[in-house]
């Protein structure tokens, strides 16, 4: 088989694995229940800036139409009545009605940030000002900034150049892919900005336009199956609108969920997995590399690690970091970076192991070279300490148990 074709099926492989290992189908459930709350103050929040700002009135209706007529399947048209009447209850109360609306939205943030700090493998989410400032900029700034989008587009669309009879060739083609474009801006801010972790732009967009086409597919096939399936209305009767819209909240947080897990994982190195080094020799390798920083006076970070030939995955390098700081072997430096900030000479080989949480490494395991200056006297260590406890402990288990039985 091609080799691209077995490193793409890979990927992919693994990219399900870590679908299921981050739990990411209960996590759709939870985000479905939470965006069920959460809508009605959403909406709420955005006609509230929209309102504002005088130029922007009338834009929130226009705004709703168009998400409901673009990335919502047909199901959503009766949601989107009661929808409307809801938040038009809700405009008007009080400013302290609007506050409480505002916090139930704000939960949902929290919510999708913990979701995506964990697809991330993130160690410490966002906390105090950061957070704030953050949901802020997404409640208040967001609605305003879509609303200007929203208005230049529509300005953009009204010309006759664009829309008019003498109109450009291809140019109503490119306005009937805005909604496709839209998804892939909105998908690729997310993935860029919410997980609490560095995310390369070129990650976020692969896995926003992943995602939007999906989306846009699973759109399509979710109306076919309305259509040709009518099968809830006769349970439900006019009560299958609700579960319907349910359901396609939940694929879609499905579908969200899946692309996160794309643009988080687009960087990993599959050369690393298949080298398949043991832990605790990849920790050794890392400590040797924090030393020689420390002679220089200098510190030490992922880019470095992997510079050095470690071209372990970041999810590999936080755990190494986790256990190192909870040794208190390592300390954080003011550039992001990592330092020691213990002296190693006062630190055995012995104690370093006996402290990690992972099991040496048996024999087999162990590579045939490794271009590490420690490694060699490490192995024959390794290979005597391995003999020396077949000896010790090589007797069956019946006299070790019951020394007395034996003796008969």
């Amino acid at each position: 088989m091609d080799p691209r074709v077995t490193e793409i099926t890979a990927f992919w492989r693994f990219l399900l694995q870590r679908f299921l290992a981050d739990r990411c189908i209960n996590s759709a459930a939870a985000l479905t229940y939470t965006t069920l709350f959460a809508v009605v103050p959403m909406m709420t929040v955005v006609f509230v800036m929209l309102s504002a700002v005088p130029a922007f009135q009338g834009m929130g209706e226009q705004i709703q139409s168009f998400v409901f007529n673009n990335f919502v399947p047909s199901t959503g048209e009766t949601v989107q009545v009661y929808l409307r009447d809801f938040i038009t209850q809700a405009r008007q109360l009080t400013w302290v009605g609007v506050v409480v609306l505002a916090v139930t939205a704000y939960a949902m943030l929290v919510t999708i940030e913990k979701t995506f700090n964990t697809i991330w493998r993130v160690r410490q989410p966002r906390r105090g000002v950061a957070s704030f400032l953050l949901y802020w900029a997404i409640l208040s700034l967001g609605p305003l900034l879509l609303g200007a989008g929203f208005a230049a587009s529509t300005y953009i669309t009204s010309l006759a150049l664009l829309s008019g009879p003498d109109a450009v060739m291809g140019a109503k083609t490119l306005i009937g892919f805005m909604p496709l474009l839209s998804s892939v801006a909105a998908f690729t801010l997310l993935y860029a900005t919410v997980p609490n972790a560095r995310v390369p732009l070129r990650h976020a967009f692969l896995g926003g336009a992943f995602t939007a086409v999906l989306f846009e597919a699973a759109k399509g096939i979710f109306g076919l199956y309305v259509s040709l399936f009518p099968g809830y209305h006769l349970i439900y009767g006019a009560f299958a609108t609700v579960p319907l819209f349910l359901l396609w909240i939940y694929l879609s947080w499905l579908i969200v969920l899946f692309g996160a897990e794309m643009a988080c994982n687009l960087g990993y190195n599959y050369r690393w997995r298949e080298l398949a080094l043991p832990r605790p020799l990849v920790m050794l390798g890392i400590l040797r590399l924090f030393y020689e920083r420390q002679l220089r006076g200098g510190d030490l970070g992922h880019a470095d690690v992997q510079r050095a030939g470690w071209l372990m995955p970041e999810e590999e390098w936080n755990e190494i970091l986790d256990h190192l700081e909870q040794e208190r072997l390592i300390c954080r430096t003011a550039n992001g970076n990592w330092a020691l900030c213990r002296d190693l000479r006062e630190l055995s080989v012995q104690h370093l192991l006996d402290r990690s949480p992972w099991p040496l490494p048996r024999l087999e395991q162990l590579p045939a070279r490794l271009d590490e200056p420690w490694y060699g006297s490490f192995r024959v260590a390794l290979e005597k300490l391995h003999e020396e406890r077949r000896q010790l402990l090589g007797g069956d288990l019946a006299t070790w148990l019951h020394p007395k039985s034996t003796d008969k």
